[in-house]
């Protein structure tokens, strides 16, 4: 098999993980990955080559990327729709035991959920933190 095939494979396989972090990382490990398909397709013998290219891209991206995202999130008007989501009710939809991840369905959204006390299924909670994909969750009524 020729050596953009695996470059291409490679960059599809970061981009579907990243579809499933959001963290933006992986998106710019695959656009590297791209990027030395391409050069695989000039110059299918030069595999260091290849490994720079896309390694030089996905360095640039990550590090030219950080500044910008960090200027966009400060400006005037932008509100992240994560954020919205603290202080909010939901509805276990799937049980959650201590280091465990469960269900919570809040508003329309399922999310993945953990939580420092067993929660049973239909029990109304408060979400009371989230990082990327997960929330985090309390009875309804209770505090730290």
């Amino acid at each position: 098999m020729v050596v953009w095939v695996f470059w291409l494979i490679a960059a599809g396989v970061l981009f579907v993980v990243e579809m499933m972090t959001l963290t933006f990382y992986l998106l710019w490990l695959s656009i590297g990955a791209l990027a030395a398909c391409l050069v695989s397709l000039l110059l299918p013998d030069a595999i260091l080559l290849q490994v720079l290219a896309g390694s030089l891209v996905a360095l640039v991206l990550t590090i030219f990327s950080k500044p910008l995202v960090a200027r966009f999130r400060s400006s005037r008007g932008f509100q992240d729709t994560g954020t919205d989501i603290v202080g909010r009710q939901g509805l276990v939809v799937e049980p959650i035991e201590p280091g465990r991840y469960g269900q919570v369905k809040v508003g329309g959204d399922t999310w993945s959920a953990t939580s420092i006390e067993s929660l049973g299924k239909d029990e109304v909670v408060k979400v009371v933190g989230r990082s990327s994909t997960i929330i985090e969750v309390v009875r309804w009524g209770d505090m730290y």
